[in-house]
């Protein structure tokens, strides 16, 4: 009489070949980009303690409750209507534009049309969203983690989603995406922060947060699946068009000799004031409050050392000397035109001419962001 197999071990044949099966089809899909394997499994990431940030304005608060991916998938089964992705407008026409590292959609939409789509990208892609405000054209996620960067070794290929909590990167990501409308529709712009986990303290055992650099491939990818879900064409297709957009010619340069930090951009006012903004994002400062009419840009820096990091980061060294920096530090940034060209100048918080060290460094970021 043959052997069989008990029903427990039956579960666990059928818990090998499932993952089999979910493991090559991820290894096989080769998606570098995956935030949707924790959405539903681990609560979302607030701005770590050790990274947290003064109030931020009230504009830019959420205008609603926070919009997470379960909470939509809620709604849709409840309610076909609400929640159910837009379609995309096979009509729309999306083109990509470039300049430096700074790349941005264009489409003849306005941004009532685009922003119940772009919240719809979002959401379907696991992020929650922390702001969500048409009325200032701001969109920003939650911290989330991408999972795509974890390597598919035997034991997670085999029982991956039975240990998947057990893995991390140790990195967290969250865009923000700003919508500008334009006489012909409007552009769409992403940007990305990143903080990676990190150990301090004398003996190096106590977990921190610190801020790394902005990915520029990690918005480029963001910006490639956006103009898919807008026009309907394949991810790949998208992708191409985005890598294959060439960088226009250097429209930013430093002016020497004024009184204080003052770069010149090749660019309408319009242009320049958009550019600045994405630019500022990028950077890492945190837009307080924007009068486009006066072309002012309210920013400030929250230094890194007061958020329990013992060695100085990139901000840290741009802002601060020796020792000694100051907790919050903020600045204008001043948009306007000059005869044919636009000007962009640092201020003190008082409005007057920055003419410190800050300033020049400040300057040049911007230059650096804008060429």
């Amino acid at each position: 009489m043959p052997l069989r197999p008990t029903r427990h071990l039956i579960a666990v044949a059928a818990v090998f070949a499932l993952a089999g099966c979910s493991s090559v089809e991820n290894f096989l899909g080769g998606d570098k980009v995956d935030y949707r394997s924790q959405s539903s499994k681990v609560a979302s990431l607030d701005v770590p303690p050790d990274l947290s940030q003064l109030a931020r304005d009230s504009r830019y608060q959420p205008q609603a409750p926070v919009v997470s991916a379960a909470g939509l998938q809620s709604a849709a089964a409840s309610s076909p209507t609400v929640g159910t992705p837009v379609a995309p407008n096979a009509s729309a026409n999306v083109r990509i534009e470039r300049q430096g590292q700074q790349r941005w959609l264009v489409v003849n939409q306005t941004p009532d049309q685009l922003w119940p789509q772009l919240r719809s990208f979002w959401v379907e892609r696991g992020f929650n969203l922390i702001v969500d405000d048409p009325q200032t054209g701001v969109m920003e996620t939650d911290w989330a983690e991408n999972r795509a960067k974890i390597p598919m070794d035997f034991l997670r290929r085999s029982l991956g989603f039975l240990i998947e909590s057990l893995y991390s990167t140790g990195e967290r990501d969250k865009y923000r995406t700003r919508v500008e409308r334009t006489p012909e529709g409007s552009e769409i712009y992403v940007s990305h922060r990143g903080i990676e986990e990190f150990m301090q303290g004398q003996a190096r055992d106590l977990p921190g947060w610190r801020f790394r650099e902005t990915d520029p491939q990690l918005e480029a990818e963001m910006l490639s699946r956006m103009m898919a879900r807008l026009t309907g064409v394949k991810d790949d297709v998208a992708r191409t068009q985005v890598v294959a957009t060439p960088s226009a010619p250097a429209k930013a340069r430093l002016l020497a000799g004024g009184a204080g930090a003052v770069l010149e951009f090749d660019e309408t006012f319009d242009r320049a004031w958009r550019r600045v903004g994405l630019a500022l994002d990028r950077s890492g400062f945190t837009v307080e409050d924007r009068d486009r009419a006066s072309g002012l840009y309210f920013v400030r820096y929250v230094d890194p050392k007061l958020a329990g990091q013992e060695e100085p980061n990139f901000f840290t060294r741009l802002f601060s000397s020796g020792n000694s920096a100051s907790a919050v530090q903020r600045y204008r940034v001043a948009v306007k035109t000059v005869g044919t060209k636009t000007q962009v100048s640092i201020q003190n918080s008082q409005g007057a001419p920055e003419a410190g060290e800050a300033g020049q460094r400040i300057a040049s970021l911007l230059v650096d962001e804008l060429k």
